[in-house]
């Protein structure tokens, strides 16, 4: 047991929960919806008290009660709420602006325990999203709820991931505890691995081949190359429409190379504008070698068909990135005390 406790919303298959644990909090309760979610949850941490159903089934009631919590007695509040417009009734641009989101719930979690500190991560996109009015409003609720709040874009590459993956982090530190509880955001990592750091002595685990099309072009493909080093005449075959859109399409007939981090890991292992093949063999990558991308230990069990595997880890946080974000939270509060 740590000595901090925290409470995980929209936790998927945990890795934010986990690279919170792993900074050495105690998780007492995690909140959601997916059935293969929770249970991929239950299967490696039993105790954490899932919830499996609907967050505005359970912000109907007191969560201080459902949990045995007295208000502000919760350490952590963390979870990223999926981007959605707000409706800005009469652009007050705040908490009833936010009815009918599931960030509204997040809202209400924080609003009812009042933790000393909450952790809101999300896509780098949530800051231009409608105009930028969608983060503003979040904002003003996590003021109004009685945060001061910080954000940075952090890219998972520089905290020991092997992947380019950026997340938007807000941070809310409750005001009674201005002066006491400082937090700053983790400095990079000295070293950003690539894929030869993590893809060694990988447990066997199912994939969804390429078809044998498919498969035969990426053959064709260098390692860290794309449908550019390949006979022009088959690549215009294979990407068809996509052969006269605009930009780079670097992402059509991508393989990866052993040399770099992996692209941001997908919920699918084929689509078709953003593949990533493996770097030595022409696959995508296995459940487990998607994991070990993401940071997941190999002991974390994955439950449902292959696809909502693929899915649950390509919508995780990255563990070690987690990790580093929380082990500053961690920090924060024992400055509080």
């Amino acid at each position: 047991m740590g000595k901090y406790t925290t409470i995980e919303l929209f936790a998927g298959a945990g890795g934010l929960a986990l690279g919170v644990e792993k900074a050495g909090f105690t998780t007492i309760g995690a909140v959601e919806f997916d059935h293969d979610a929770c249970e991929t949850l239950r299967a490696n941490r039993p105790n954490w008290n899932i919830y499996e159903g609907d967050i505005a089934d359970l912000t109907k009631l007191d969560l201080k009660e459902y949990y045995g919590l007295s208000e502000g007695e919760l350490d952590l509040l963390s979870g990223g709420a999926p981007c959605q417009a707000f409706s800005y009734a009469g652009k007050r641009l705040g908490f009833e602006d936010t009815r009918g989101t599931l960030f509204y719930h997040y809202a209400i979690y924080l609003q009812q325990l009042q933790p000393k500190m909450f952790l809101f991560e999300n896509v780098r996109g949530l800051l231009t999203h409608d105009k930028g009015r969608t983060y503003q409003t979040m904002c003003k609720v996590f003021e109004a709820a009685g945060y001061d709040i910080q954000k940075q874009i952090l890219n998972a590459w520089d905290y020991d991931n092997a992947q380019k993956r950026e997340r938007l982090i807000t941070i809310g530190i409750r005001k009674d505890l201005a002066g006491k509880c400082t937090f700053s955001f983790p400095e990079k990592c000295k070293y950003k691995p690539v894929l030869k750091d993590v893809l060694n002595e990988v447990p066997e685990s199912p994939y969804t081949p390429y078809g044998e099309k498919k498969r035969k072009l990426f053959e064709l493909v260098p390692p860290g190359g794309y449908w550019r080093d390949i006979d022009p005449a088959l690549a215009k075959e294979y990407m068809k429409s996509c052969w006269n859109m605009g930009g780079g399409r670097t992402g059509i007939l991508r393989r990866m190379s052993m040399n770099e981090p992996s692209l941001a890991v997908l919920t699918s292992p084929s689509q078709k504008q953003t593949e990533r093949c493996h770097p030595l063999e022409a696959r995508p990558f296995t459940i487990r070698e998607n994991a070990r991308i993401q940071s997941f230990p190999d002991d974390w069990v994955f439950c449902g068909s292959i696809s909502s595997q693929y899915r649950q880890i390509g919508n995780a946080v990255p563990v070690n990135l987690a990790y580093h974000v929380a082990q500053k939270i961690y920090e924060a509060l024992d400055g509080k005390q």
